[in-house]
């Protein structure tokens, strides 16, 4: 069996979805002035590799303490969708018979374009997608910033291509589904794998940084 990380590192200055806090990190001790290093980090709860729960735009959602540690465990079935480019729609074209799987993880690649304005004009999933998924009792996984579009750094772009509102999170949200953003390298996982992405056991949570780590039977 392997192991394949599948997360961002964290670091001042990296990617945030538009309007959020820039991620800081400082030294505040250092072993010869103080006998040991420390660092201070800033960042929102919703940066980096991350999960969603969701509370994070369901008011009465869960927390992410509602959840037990193996909740955060996911069989995992990896979608090809590399086949759709900037600012497109992922559709039900690409969609499986359902299965027992607990996780769709959408594979788009974009995750190379990360540090890149072109990484806001990511693909994204269409309503009827994010609704079928909601349906089957699936979460939901993407190497993008959201599976909703996220705001270009063209704002006339944005304005006319962009649908109002999130409604893959709604739909999603509204099944008490969890969201993996900010995933990366799928390109080298199989078309299925057990992913672990443990949050940070953040009371009263919306969300959280995770080490994303899948494990294959390879």
């Amino acid at each position: 069996m392997g192991y394949i990380d599948c997360t961002h590192p964290l670091e001042s200055g990296m990617p945030v979805y538009p309007e959020s806090q820039p991620v800081s990190l400082s030294t505040t001790g250092t072993v010869a002035s103080d006998g040991a290093k420390t660092t201070g980090i800033t960042l929102e709860s919703h940066v980096g590799t991350h999960v969603d729960a969701p509370s994070h735009m369901e008011p009465e959602g869960p927390t992410l303490d509602a959840y037990d540690v193996s909740d955060w465990v996911f069989d995992a079935l990896v979608i090809d969708c590399t086949e759709i480019t900037d600012r497109e729609p992922i559709t039900t074209a690409v969609l499986p018979d359902p299965t027992d799987h607990d996780l769709l993880c959408f594979r788009t690649d974009w995750s190379k374009h990360w540090g890149t304005d072109r990484y806001w004009d990511h693909p994204y999933l269409s309503a009827d997608v994010a609704e079928w998924c909601a349906q089957h009792d699936y979460s939901v996984g993407i190497d993008a910033f959201s599976p909703d579009p996220t705001p270009s750094v063209d704002p006339d772009r944005h304005n006319d291509t962009e649908p109002d509102g999130f409604p893959a999170h709604d739909a999603l949200f509204d099944a008490n589904q969890r969201i993996v953003e900010n995933l990366t390298n799928l390109a080298a996982l199989p078309a299925t794998c057990e992913l672990h992405v443990q949050p940070l056991p953040i009371r009263g949570g919306d969300g959280s940084p995770v080490r994303a780590v899948a494990h294959t039977s390879d």
